[in-house]
């Protein structure tokens, strides 16, 4: 597959010229690599080959001296460093933090879990030194879909997506699952009881999307309430699952949901890690279609930045829109249907939250439809290809 551009190429650029470093966090297969190669780098260390990582974890301070080398060479111009995976050997950090205060180097560190970062008061996590990015699979807007179907099947990973045959992306998920899920996920859990661990992976990818009952997921897993929330920081922690937030502020109504939802970064991956097969019913196909829109909300909110959040509104006695743009209280409402004929009925509860919230201009309902239709004043049907156009 040639080269995608990437829409935080862009960013990352605008943030070296600023004079900042970058701390670019995503998942494994995200791109990570791929993009930072596009960087004409003085110096790269990758902490995934063992040696590599064992030599500096002993003696960090080498870091220092092969920088030093570098900025004495480069005379009036900041060597670019990249250090690859950061969070294999997070002391080096304290050898960056000089360098980047001493104007002897930028930087880019990469990193697919903030786990191990944030372990331990002794983890400098270099406040004010770095910006930091979410690296996500591709986005519509990078990689469109021809194939709606398809891509809610076998999500977007860019590894996955250069794969033709059906069969083998199958194969390479079933794979991503395994090694990458059961194996380096649960040996970073540290848990107790790994069957626990591999049950809870299995519920809260079937799970992905709904509200989170920790304590139902508790009592079919056998364990305290409080470790399947445990559990759920490991996801959010290794870049696998994204908490939402709903919006409960209302004058009107006293009884909105505050429980959260997680989505999974990928939905060929929730779909393997809930061993869910291909042959999908369609209401299971109409859940996945909600959680897809809502993966590409909150990808260009990561892209966006400025504070955008995605979230969602739910009042158990009455109406619920399935996603809300936040920004700084600006609220853009967004219902979700498989529908590529859409009626009143179907945007009565954005009707609901428009006249609730007057920061809401107009709102949307994502769908099949060919083109953008009006249904009322201040709601429109919008193409699921055109979700972009939203923001």
């Amino acid at each position: 597959m040639k080269y995608i551009q990437r829409i935080l190429e862009g960013r990352i650029r605008h943030t070296f010229e600023r004079g900042k470093s970058v701390l670019l966090l995503g998942a494994r297969q995200t791109g990570k690599t791929t993009l930072i190669n596009r960087f004409k780098h003085d110096l790269m260390v990758s902490f995934v080959q063992p040696d590599i990582r064992q030599r500096y974890e002993k003696f960090p301070h080498l870091l220092k001296g092969e920088v030093e080398v570098l900025a004495a060479t480069e005379a009036g111009k900041r060597p670019l460093v990249i250090l690859d995976e950061v969070q294999k050997v997070p002391g080096i950090l304290d050898v960056v933090q000089d360098l980047i205060d001493r104007g002897k180097a930028n930087f880019i560190l990469t990193g697919s879990s903030a786990r191990k970062l944030r372990r331990g008061a002794q983890v400098n996590l270099l406040p004010g030194r770095v910006v930091a990015f979410r690296m996500d699979p591709f986005s519509l807007q990078e990689f469109p879909a021809k194939d709606l179907n398809e891509r809610l099947i076998y999500g977007s990973l860019p590894g996955i997506l250069s794969v033709q045959a059906l069969a083998d992306r199958e194969t390479d998920l079933e794979s991503y699952v395994t090694t990458y899920l059961e194996e380096e996920v649960r040996a970073e859990a540290v848990v107790r009881n790994l069957g626990d661990f591999a049950r809870f992976l299995e519920l809260s990818a079937s799970e992905s999307g709904g509200i989170i009952n920790l304590r139902k997921l508790s009592q079919e897993i056998g364990v305290s309430h409080t470790t399947i929330g445990a559990y759920y920081q490991i996801l959010e922690d290794c870049l696998i699952a994204e908490r939402i937030e709903p919006l409960t502020q209302s004058k009107t109504r006293k009884k909105l949901t505050k429980s959260e939802k997680y989505l999974f970064f990928d939905l060929g991956v929730r779909r393997l890690a809930a061993r869910e097969g291909t042959k999908l019913s369609r209401d299971a196909i109409g859940r996945i279609f909600e959680q897809f829109i809502g993966l590409e909300l909150l990808r260009f909110a990561h892209t966006r930045g400025h504070g955008t959040k995605i979230r969602f509104w739910r009042d158990p006695d009455g109406p619920e829109v399935d996603w809300i743009i936040d920004e700084d209280g600006a609220y853009t409402p967004l219902e979700v249907k498989l529908t590529a004929n859409p009626t009143p009925r179907d945007i009565r509860h954005l009707e609901i939250f428009l006249s609730e919230y007057k920061t809401s201009k107009r709102g949307f309902l994502v769908c099949q439809v060919l083109r953008k239709l009006k249904l009322s004043e201040r709601v429109l049907a919008l193409p699921w290809q055109e979700i972009n156009e939203v923001g």
